[in-house]
């Protein structure tokens, strides 16, 4: 009898003891970080129970995305960050918002961006949800001496002279689209189109055909999984994480881990493959894989076996690929030819350019480099349209930023869009498509300030910034080369982010033959 009266006051305590922790959790601890960014100046919601700001911020979000807007006069951040937009007009530059029981301390100033994006060991990337690493992995997902190492490794691979020898493959998969889009011109010296479906798909097949050069057939099955694995994470995280869901047997969470095992196995069979063709001096350096693996071979080599990668990591490196390569890709062309349907005017002087440095011929690396307008239009729509709307770190112990101090575990987001957009850096012509406002480079209009970081910035800006860009530039000109375009009557204006900022209902646009 009195071994169970004391198992019960055992399970008792536990369970006191549980509660407690559950309590301060929900209540107690928000309740203390509230009265602590308050006293330091910061503004937001106050803090409601559990759900903190999250049904505000979904109900908006909702609303938002029910109906396009306006091209010519609507504001897009009211679309895609309406109740950051609304914070930002009530409580200033910075404040704070409410994420369940976590607060979210909010920044659009660039002197505290620059700090936060220059100080990568100080300010990291966040654990959150353990489902967004079924997507973002490798370099993208490392931190300090991990990140140096996979950094450091993966380097190699985006540097720019590496990347002119892909120029071929960036040309024969947007020659593939080129002449899907003439087919449906064949009888028709016009017709109207989604742009956006064919733009995945070149962004794709480059991702795929420069990552695993002859594998490239592989690597699209690849692609496709990674597809439905982005849209079943996406689904996931619109709702509340709740600690340990991801090991629940719900249908969704079954087959995000069988795509995650079929992609990790598709990718583990073709290393193996290189590295039988390594052993027989066979190696291909043309390609990212291959320059991957003679990069962390050479590391191995001059280090040990702790210096390099392992295989599983490089599968995740590849994955990563896919992820932010297609992505990235993607949504910056289809916003450019969204714009440059819309201001004809700009249309045609990126035309005359590409004419004149390539006439009918087969675009270069080199000449790329010399598209003076193509680049200042591309800075100009990734100001509009950033592909990362927002970047969010971490402090993983108490951390000075500016004037506020941040207690250990603080949650931080740098807002790209609402920066993009701010009047009170761009002007009165902020919401306006103006090219020429780069057209003495980026540091000259942003006066040094970090006022416009599309790719992110510091130590850990975007590795494949070069990439995305190249390709980009390639598939325009040739677009130009052979067709005119103006918006269709049909194109329904409705940005909206899902990891990337992209067309919710697609870029109708009339394609005309030259």
């Amino acid at each position: 009898m009195e071994v169970i009266t004391g198992v019960g006051c055992g399970v008792m305590i536990l369970l006191v003891w549980c509660g407690l922790r559950f309590l301060d959790w929900v209540w107690f601890k928000p309740k203390r970080m509230e009265k602590l960014l308050r006293k330091q100046g910061l503004k937001g919601n106050s803090y409601r129970f559990f759900f903190g700001d999250v049904k505000e911020y979904s109900q908006m979000q909702k609303e938002a995305k029910s109906k396009p807007i306006n091209l010519n006069n609507d504001d897009i951040v009211s679309r895609v960050l309406p109740f950051e937009l609304k914070s930002v007009t009530t409580y200033g530059k910075k404040w704070f918002t409410w994420m369940g029981p976590s607060p979210m301390v909010h920044i659009t100033e660039p002197a505290m961006v620059k700090e936060v994006l220059a100080n990568n060991y100080q300010f990291l990337k966040p654990k959150g949800n353990p489902l967004i690493k079924l997507l973002v992995t490798g370099v993208a997902g490392a931190e300090s001496d991990r990140w140096d190492k996979h950094r450091k490794i993966v380097n190699p691979a985006f540097h720019v002279e590496k990347l002119k020898h892909m120029v071929p493959a960036f040309y024969t998969c947007c020659a593939e689209m080129i002449n899907k889009l003439e087919d449906m011109l064949r009888k028709e010296s016009s017709c109207e189109l989604d742009m956006w479906p064919y733009l995945q798909t070149f962004s794709g097949d480059v991702i795929s055909r420069t990552a695993f050069g002859s594998s490239f057939e592989e690597g699209k099955i690849m692609f496709e999984l990674q597809r439905e694995q982005a849209e079943l994470v996406i689904e996931a995280m619109q709702s509340m994480y709740i600690p340990g869901s991801r090991f629940l047997p719900t249908k969704r969470n079954k087959r995000m881990k069988e795509i995650d095992r079929e992609v990790k196995a598709s990718i583990r069979s073709i290393i193996d493959k290189r590295i039988i063709a390594m052993r027989k001096g066979e190696s291909n350096n043309e390609d990212l894989l291959g320059i991957l693996m003679d990069s962390n071979y050479k590391e191995i080599r001059h280090g040990d076996n702790n210096s390099g990668l392992t295989i599983d990591e490089i599968v995740e490196e590849c994955k990563i690929f896919y992820f932010a390569g297609q992505d990235t890709t993607g949504t910056l062309l289809v916003w450019t030819m969204v714009l440059l349907a819309q201001h004809t005017d700009w249309q045609a002087q990126a035309r005359d350019e590409v004419s004149l440095v390539f006439g009918r011929q087969k675009p270069e690396a080199d000449g790329l480099n010399r598209l003076k307008i193509v680049n200042m239009i591309f800075n100009e729509v990734l100001r509009l349209y950033p592909p990362v709307v927002f970047l969010t770190r971490m402090t993983h112990k108490e951390t000075k930023l500016g004037d506020i101090t941040l207690p250990a575990g603080s949650m931080i987001q740098l807002h790209t869009m609402l920066m993009h957009h701010d009047r009170d850096i761009w002007g009165h012509d902020v919401k306006e498509f103006k090219p020429e406002r780069f057209s003495e480079g980026v540091l000259k209009v942003t006066k040094g300030q970090t006022s416009y970081f599309p790719f992110s910035g510091g130590p850990r800006i975007c590795i494949g910034l070069n990439f995305a860009m190249m390709g980009a530039k390639l598939a325009l000109a040739m677009i130009l080369q052979h067709f005119r375009f103006d918006l269709s009557p049909t194109y329904s204006h409705a940005p909206h982010s899902i990891m990337t900022l992209q067309p919710q209902f697609g870029a109708h646009v009339i394609l005309h033959k030259l």
